[in-house]
């Protein structure tokens, strides 16, 4: 079998004994000549990319071309011939591309292939690229963007590849996201006294501009963002966590970070971590602010997750969200009428609490920040109606404007649509969690630090990819979502391939 560099030979050694002689002969010399360590872990490390190369041209020389005669009858029935002349493909493994001519059969000169007897036996994957490769390379684009991640390898390795190559190696990662979340087991049963926890937030992600797409002078005027430049990216979070008592005055002083005269337990137990944390997320097609069918993939999911880890309903199950009217609609559709506790998150209440500071006194002022601890403590203390009331009855007495009586009827609102998850007095004392920090910090993860930053826009299928497999990563699942996935890829590929026995072990170098 003829196997290649894609750069032809240039000035490779033509042995893989000649490669380690001139290793050795390199690190005399450069003891004897005294240097630089640095130096010679650079010039090391090429040298050994050049005998992995080597050594991985051995290895398909030692498989063979692929010859297993004329005809081969396949398990399925069907009996294939062999092509005239062997077949050409490339393969991009980190140590350099191989060109490989082998044996391929098919059932007619025009017919596809239907074996070859190497790609079987290899397990080589449909592409160039090798799993090893397409592994270090998503492993790098799911953090960094894809030029950048072709920067990093071509500079470690010496391998150029395409910003569209990275691409579509993404998208066909990604397409076994849901086969390998499938598969998963049930998430961990919740422990004795822990709550189940489900969140779920939604964060808009830039979109390329269609190529049919009316030109910017065509669009009407108005604020906020264009017509399809955003969709809604919605993300699920579950997790399992031991009850946490507070105090008002606690959650008062953490948000402000300023001491309280409050008395505080030497022995106050650590605050604990969520447990079992899972997260998906699920792409809309409607414009950003729409959860759109993205809701219909990621509050069932959370329903499931929910069933999952508390399978006889003896946890309380605790949903922390913002106030967007279609979440909770979302979830009274899938849950329907399922004993829960609802939780307005406290930041997003927090935010309004300000607004409505902000009507009476100046951003920055001490009385504005007076006034918010005071609101916010009647808010953390149950007193959600008798605090509107007195916010109501403070607008008339200092005389504020119709305009902002208009707003302020606004922030009241709010929160009286939402009294019966203001109960913030009895989730601090059954140890709930009453902020959505890990939705927030989800939304921050998952989407703005991969797919927010200066420049970005990204198509439907290349941001659902992204999403799914950034999810993954975060779950702590890649080694074992990259090993589904190299399985699936081999059954599809290879259905006929037979099991090689497990090779002996490997002798230790002595």
């Amino acid at each position: 079998m003829k196997i290649v560099s894609q750069a032809s030979a240039q000035s490779k050694p033509e042995s893989v004994e000649e490669v380690v002689g001139q290793l050795q002969g390199f690190i005399r010399r450069a003891a004897e000549t005294g240097g630089a360590a640095h130096e010679v872990e650079r010039e090391l490390f090429k040298r050994l990319l050049q005998l992995g190369y080597l050594l991985l041209q051995q290895f398909f020389d030692l498989l063979g071309d692929g010859d297993e005669g004329d005809q081969v009858k396949l398990a399925n029935g069907h009996t294939v011939k062999r092509l005239a002349q062997p077949q050409r493909r490339w393969y991009q493994s980190i140590f350099g591309c191989l060109e490989l001519w082998r044996w391929v059969y098919t059932r007619g000169e025009k017919q596809r292939i239907e074996y070859a007897p190497l790609d079987a036996r290899a397990g080589l994957p449909a592409g160039k690229f090798s799993y090893l490769l397409q592994d270090w390379d998503q492993g790098l684009a799911v953090e960094s963007p894809y030029g950048q991640v072709n920067t990093v390898l071509e500079r470690m390795l010496g391998l150029r590849q395409s910003v569209g190559s990275l691409e579509q190696m993404s998208r066909t990662l990604a397409g076994s996201v849901e086969g390998f979340w499938a598969e998963q087991p049930p998430p961990a049963a919740a422990a004795e006294q822990e709550v189940v926890v489900l969140s779920a937030d939604g964060k808009g992600v830039p979109m390329r501009k269609a190529a049919d797409a009316l030109p910017i002078e065509a669009h009407t005027h108005r604020p906020g963002p264009k017509p399809g430049r955003k969709k809604m990216a919605l993300l699920g979070a579950a997790y399992t966590i031991a009850p946490y008592v507070r105090t008002p005055e606690q959650v008062l002083e953490a948000l402000f970070r300023e001491p309280l005269p409050i008395p505080t337990p030497d022995d106050e137990p650590a605050r604990p971590k969520p447990q079992f944390k899972r997260l998906r997320a699920a792409l809309s097609e409607a414009d950003s602010g729409q959860p759109g069918h993205a809701a219909q993939v990621i509050f069932p999911w959370l329903a499931e997750q929910a069933q999952g880890r508390d399978p006889d309903r003896q946890r309380p199950w605790v949903v922390v969200m913002d106030g967007q009217p279609t979440l909770w609609d979302e979830l009274e559709s899938v849950l329907g009428s399922a004993p829960r506790v609802e939780v307005l998150d406290l930041l997003h209440a927090n935010g309004y609490l300000w607004q409505a500071v902000h009507l009476f006194h100046p951003t920055g002022s001490d009385l504005a920040l007076k006034m918010m601890k005071l609101c916010l403590l009647a808010l953390l203390k149950g007193c959600a109606q008798t605090l509107m009331l007195w916010l109501a009855d403070q607008a008339e007495q200092v005389g504020l404007s119709a305009a902002q009586r208009q707003q302020l009827a606004k922030i009241i609102g709010y929160f009286r649509r939402h009294r019966h998850r203001l109960h913030y007095d009895q989730y601090l004392a059954a140890g709930y969690p009453i902020a959505s920090g890990v939705i927030e910090g989800a939304c921050r993860h998952v989407v703005k630090d991969r797919m927010e930053r200066s420049g970005m826009h990204w198509t439907l299928p290349g941001a659902q990819a992204m999403l799914a497999l950034r999810c993954v990563v975060l779950n702590g699942q890649w080694e074992e979502f990259m090993q589904y996935h190299i399985q699936q890829e081999t059954a599809r590929l290879y259905p006929y391939r037979t099991k090689q026995p497990d090779p002996e072990p490997l002798p230790m170098a002595a």
